[in-house]
């Protein structure tokens, strides 16, 4: 790999030889535009509250003029949980992105295949249980989905169980857990997603050109040198990867990794896996939601969860409908 990057006329991003990388005017727009709004959201998370930071203070405070108040919100409260946002939502936008091409499903996502769910009860049991129960590892995207909607029925009674057994005071973090939230994160839970990212984006990148011919089919991916179901295996171990480390520092927060993609394909209206626009739309969509979650007047802070469940279950809803509109369900 020589690190010398050019743009190729069929629309590819190459670094050396050994990475090709799908891009599009458009594509690349949206994720400057999603970049904008993830800033300004940042900014209101940050500067909104009793406890916020004035909006012309914050460039001083994060260059470390901050002290006293403004430098406890900012590096233990609100500091921390927007950096663990940010890095959940891309992983989680990312990981949905990954599953989905491969499912060929819009209604394909981690959240499916159980994994989500089984961040209670353990992310790689609930990952090797869905490996050994395919028969066929993470080759066959079918079995993935109905294997993993027996996994997510399991672990869900599994947690659901703990919930109900535990003491009232215990059971009220579990269901924050399970719900996912993003209250009282530290720095070591935003080392720990970012760490993830960073190994992980390397890889989806050396994968994401052989991903993009894939959308024409195996007979003609294996043609071309593509290996379909090689690629395959990979982007899913990747897809769990990112999602196991997104619920390990957040919890299981539903539906980021459903919408994103959906969100960003529509936005850009391009085919193919749109993989950068996912993770930003994410990361958007957390952010906003967590936003909502610390500013709602409500009783009680609910789990960032909550809101997620809500905005996604809502758009599930409507890719249902659409899919049995089309007669594929």
């Amino acid at each position: 790999m020589t690190g010398n990057r050019t743009t190729s006329p069929r629309g590819f991003v190459t670094i050396g030889r050994a990475v090709a990388i799908p891009v599009a005017r458009v594509s690349v727009v949206v994720a400057i535009v999603t970049v904008v709004l993830v800033a300004v959201a940042a900014v209101a998370t940050l500067s909104l509250g009793r406890l916020g930071i004035p909006v012309t203070d914050l460039p001083g405070a994060l260059t470390g003029g901050a002290d006293g108040t403004q430098a406890f919100m900012l590096g233990r409260l609100r500091g921390p949980r927007l950096v663990v946002a940010v890095g959940t939502g891309a992983a989680l936008g990312l990981s949905g992105a990954l599953f989905q091409t491969v499912t060929r499903n819009p209604l394909g996502s981690p959240d499916v295949i159980g994994l989500a769910a089984g961040a209670g009860a353990g992310a790689a049991a609930a990952m090797a249980l869905v490996y050994v129960s395919t028969g066929t590892g993470f080759r066959d995207p079918g079995r993935l989905i109905v294997v993993g909607i027996g996994v997510f029925s399991i672990a869900t009674a599994f947690t659901q169980y703990v919930v109900y057994a535990v003491e009232r005071d215990k059971a009220a973090v579990l269901t924050a857990y399970v719900n996912g939230s993003l209250t009282a994160r530290s720095w070591s839970h935003a080392v720990t997603v970012w760490v993830v990212l960073l190994v992980a984006v390397p890889l989806v990148a050396l994968i994401a050109g052989r991903l993009d011919i894939g959308e024409m089919g195996d007979e003609l991916a294996g043609a071309l040198g593509a290996g379909p179901r090689s690629t395959r295996a990979w982007a899913v171990t990747l897809s769990i990867v990112l999602s196991a480390g997104a619920v390990s520092v957040a919890g299981p927060v539903a539906f980021i990794s459903l919408t994103a993609p959906q969100i960003a394909k529509r936005v850009t209206g391009r085919p193919g896996p749109q993989l950068t626009p996912a993770a930003l739309v994410g990361a958007l969509l957390l952010v906003l939601a967590d936003l909502a979650a610390q500013q709602l007047p409500f009783p009680v802070n609910l789990p960032v969860g909550i809101y997620t469940l809500a905005i996604g279950g809502a758009y599930l809803g409507f890719l249902l409908v659409r899919e049995w509109r089309k007669g594929r369900l």
